[in-house]
């Protein structure tokens, strides 16, 4: 039997932890070659030590420069490129527009936007070049379940995730026919190390430090669970296989079927 992405060469940004972590096993479960683009020094260490068959690039996502760096490392271990997967991103924790103070709102705006938008749009030009080569090319984007509802985070993490299923839906069509451009867009995920804005003092909390944030998870879909990077990751897997090759400006929804409503009063 072989892999759903055998002979495909992939880079993965944001790949040290939570989603991101999960696609890089995935993908290397399912045949790829993978190299990480990582900004923590700790999660390029154990990355290294795991794994040591996967080039780790040690960079911060929203700088071209390391993109343009890990592109390059990607291509001089494989040989070419035809797979980009973008997973990184910061949260606002809820916040409100009257939440956020006046002298607040310019740094807050530029560092969320930075990180969950400009981030992606590096990484994509960096590799266009070299997606272009291969004919089957395919770019999957971290969306989430904010990228289509109000509710899941507040004005600055909502707003740009809207804007990364923006970002989406024009790369597919400008990327076409050559490169194919999905997101995945997740409900609320266990085991991240997503965090808060440096700006409103909130980087040293993660949003999945909650005790009770796996029953709370399954209590609003209408499924009753609680979804882990490794559930999202085999989205990531269809998007960048062969399988897809019909699709692009499309997005999955693995959020417990969040988007259909609340969950219905217990039968029992």
């Amino acid at each position: 039997m072989t892999g759903w992405l055998d002979g495909k060469r992939a880079l993965v940004v944001g790949g040290g932890s939570g989603i991101g972590r999960a696609v890089v096993d995935a993908f290397l479960a399912e045949g790829a070659c993978v190299a990480v683009l990582e900004r923590d020094p700790n999660k390029c260490r154990v990355l290294r030590e795991h794994l040591p068959q996967v080039p780790v690039i040690e960079g911060d996502a929203t700088r071209a420069a390391d993109n343009d760096a890990a592109v390059a490392a990607a291509v001089a271990e494989f040989g070419g490129l035809d797979t980009l997967v973008n997973c990184v991103g910061i949260f606002d924790f809820y916040q409100g527009i009257e939440d956020i103070p006046a002298d607040t709102l310019d740094v807050a705006f530029d560092e969320i936007f930075r990180t969950n938008v400009l981030s992606h749009m590096h990484s994509v030009k960096a590799a266009v070049p070299e997606l272009r080569k291969h004919r089957g090319s395919s770019i999957v984007l971290a969306e989430s379940a904010s990228s289509f509802y109000p509710g899941r985070g507040g004005v600055l993490y909502v707003s740009s995730k809207f804007a990364v299923r923006g970002l989406v839906t024009t790369l597919a069509y400008e990327l076409a026919p050559n490169i194919r451009v999905n997101g995945v867009a997740p409900g609320g995920t266990l085991n991240t190390d997503l965090r808060g804005l440096a700006s409103l003092g909130r980087d040293a909390d993660r949003l999945d430090d909650n005790p009770n944030r796996a029953r709370e998870l399954a209590a609003r879909t209408p499924l009753n669970v609680a979804l882990s990077g490794e559930d999202h990751a085999w989205s990531f897997v269809f998007f960048a296989s062969d399988r897809s090759r019909g699709i692009t400006a499309g997005a999955t929804h693995p959020d417990g079927g969040f988007g259909i409503g609340a969950p219905k009063p217990s039968t029992r």
